[in-house]
């Protein structure tokens, strides 16, 4: 009897001791639970209670990239407004420095007087320059030193390059531009270019290309659609996987500047950067055809 007891006991305290066990372990639960709620909370909260406005200007080739990330940005904070101007990359940050934008977007390395001014580099994404032509043109690459030929003058007519007689019409962006300071100094023939005609978009330069017989461009990878033709240079397509190997010529930062650290920046600001480094951040870069800086 006295053994039964003592099982009895035993058993008991056993039973005591599991409950206990398992009411701690319910309770760990509720706490992981309520700290992701309160986690959740905050951050619904710290949403709802930024405000303010955000100005972006710079960079036409930028425009499909800004859009999407104002878009997302203004999405996740209802509060805030950003307002992006495409005014050139020489421009924005000339508007960065007078202090009309927060952000002044750059297609191109900062040149050392702006920097000189107080520009701060933050590369965003890589990107890309391709040479196009109108969709009928025969001849699909070109050489580094047949592309320097034909933008110096020196070659005039498809024929010289395989193609058809038909006189080669020079396209290229206006002074100021990003792309066209990139191109250039990737070719080094900044002041040396012999242009028909300058355009002031990247829009504009891929619809001229694409309706004139014989035209030649270049214009942002992330632009480029059926209605041109990519020619490839030194027979390198103008690919993501190319640039990021390093094996094709014509790539170039996305800059956002800043005037100063972003860490000096104002909280909107410094909210807008800290999206773009976001998984849904870097998600909208590398859909819009862009490549994510290492």
């Amino acid at each position: 009897m006295k053994k039964k007891l003592v099982n009895a006991v035993a058993l008991s305290m056993a039973a005591m001791v599991m409950c206990g066990s398992l009411a701690g372990c319910g309770n760990s639960a509720k706490e992981t639970a309520t700290d992701d709620k309160t986690s959740t909370q905050e951050q619904t909260q710290e949403a709802t209670d930024l405000t303010g406005s955000i100005a972006l200007a710079g960079s036409t080739s930028m425009e499909k990239l800004c859009e999407s990330l104002s878009e997302g940005f203004m999405a996740k904070y209802p509060g805030v407004t950003v307002t992006v101007e495409y005014t050139g990359s020489s421009a924005g940050i000339e508007s960065l420095a007078a202090g009309s934008a927060d952000i002044g977007d750059a297609s191109r390395n900062l040149e050392e007087e702006e920097i000189a001014n107080g520009a701060v580099e933050n590369i965003v994404a890589i990107d890309g320059i391709a040479v196009v032509t109108d969709p009928e043109n025969t001849v699909t690459n070109v050489t580094k030193e047949q592309l320097i030929s034909i933008y110096k003058g020196e070659i005039t007519n498809w024929k010289e390059l395989g193609g058809e007689d038909e006189a080669i019409v020079v396209i290229g962006r206006e002074a100021g531009s990003g792309t066209r300071g990139a191109f250039e100094e990737l070719l080094e023939i900044e002041d040396a270019c012999k242009y028909a005609q300058e355009l002031d978009s990247t829009g504009a330069a891929m619809a001229k290309v694409a309706s004139t017989p014989g035209a030649i461009g270049y214009v942002s990878l992330d632009a480029v659609d059926d209605s041109v033709k990519s020619l490839t240079l030194d027979d390198v397509a103008a690919t993501e996987e190319n640039i990021t190997a390093g094996d094709y010529l014509l790539s170039r930062p996305f800059v956002m500047a800043t005037n100063g650290e972003i860490t000096e920046q104002n909280e909107l600001v410094q909210a807008w950067f800290e999206y773009l480094e976001s998984e849904e951040g870097q998600s909208i870069v590398t859909g819009a055809g862009l490549i994510l800086p290492q």
